[in-house]
């Protein structure tokens, strides 16, 4: 098996997408700005992720409220 594989990611991945999100933007967006990220741009930015899987049609608000709270999460913990 390749170690270089990795799975694809589905909207439902919320940690996965936030731990992507915070590689590609690391601490650029603290806490406040991530809360305030459009979610058309956020709906964006998670569609360029690598291995995202997932369709824009099947993106809704939920999803992206979810996604949003996980990136905060992520972002507080490389924080230490």
């Amino acid at each position: 098996m390749d170690k270089n594989y990795e799975p694809p990611i589905h909207w439902n991945d919320y940690e996965d997408i936030a731990m992507a999100l915070y590689e590609k933007f690391g601490d650029d967006f603290n806490e406040s700005k991530i809360y305030r990220v459009r979610f058309t741009e956020l709906l964006e930015w998670i569609l360029t992720l690598p291995n995202f899987a997932g369709k824009r049609e099947e993106s809704n608000e939920g999803h992206l409220e979810q996604i949003q709270a996980a990136w905060v999460y992520e972002w507080r913990d490389n924080q230490d």
